[in-house]
C-alpha cells in the first residue's frame, strides 16, 4: 500500500574527504565522534567501475552516521563555485548552549577558527570548517524552542507561497533573526 511508504531516518550522509585517516582523527579529537566502520574496495559495488576508495563512517549520535569517501585516483576535490560557502554545511545538534560554548573553546584551543555563537532564536550555532573544507555547524536548542517552533509552524505555508511568488523574504518570521541582524 502506498500510504505505508515512509522514510524512517537518514541512514548516513556521505561526503568526500582528502585523507580518511586525518578525517577520522580530526572528528575524534574535535567533536568526540567515534570511528565505527571502514569499507574499502577497488571496484564500486553499484556500478562495478574500477575506482578504489576508502569509505569511513563516524558516529554522530542517536544512530546518525556521518560518512566520507577518500578517492585517491580522482582530481582534487572542489566545491560549487556558484554556491556561497555558508550554504552547504553539516549541522550537528548539541545538548545546550553550555555544551556549545565548551565545543567552541575546544575547537579554538585546537587551532580551529570558529564563527559565532549566532542567535537563530530557535537555536544557537557556531560554525567552522573541517580539514576537507566542509563547513560544520554545531547547534544548541533555545530553551523556548517548542513555543517558537509553533509560531513558525503556523505561518510556514504562507511564507512558502509568498516566497514562491516574489523570491523575497516574507516578514512572517522576521523576529527570528532580529538580534543577530541588529534589528532588535
Amino acid at each position: 500500500m502506498m500510504s505505508d511508504l515512509t522514510v524512517e531516518q537518514i541512514h548516513h550522509v556521505a561526503y568526500r574527504c582528502n585523507d580518511a585517516k586525518e578525517t577520522v582523527e580530526w572528528y575524534g579529537k574535535n567533536l568526540n565522534m567515534d570511528f565505527v566502520l571502514a569499507i574499502a574496495e577497488n571496484h564500486v559495488p553499484s556500478t562495478k567501475a574500477p575506482d578504489p576508495y576508502m569509505h569511513i563512517f563516524l558516529d554522530a549520535g542517536n544512530d546518525n552516521v556521518l560518512a566520507f569517501f577518500e578517492l585517491p585516483t580522482h582530481p582534487e576535490m572542489g566545491r560549487d563555485p556558484n554556491t556561497p560557502t555558508w550554504v552547504q554545511h553539516i549541522a550537528l545538534k548539541v545538548k545546550d548552549r553550555e555544551t556549545l560554548i565548551a565545543y567552541r573553546q575546544r575547537l579554538e584551543a585546537n587551532g580551529v577558527e570558529v564563527l559565532g555563537v549566532t542567535d537563530h532564536s530557535l537555536f544557537h550555532s557556531i560554525y567552522f570548517f573541517d580539514p576537507n573544507g566542509h563547513r560544520l555547524e554545531l547547534a544548541a536548542p533555545d530553551p523556548q524552542e517548542k513555543e517558537k517552533l509553533s509560531r513558525l509552524n503556523a505561518v510556514k505555508w504562507q511564507m512558502l507561497e509568498e516566497w514562491s511568488k516574489t523570491k523575497r523574504a516574507p516578514k512572517h518570521a522576521a523576529w527570528l533573526h532580529e538580534k543577530a541582524l541588529g534589528e532588535g
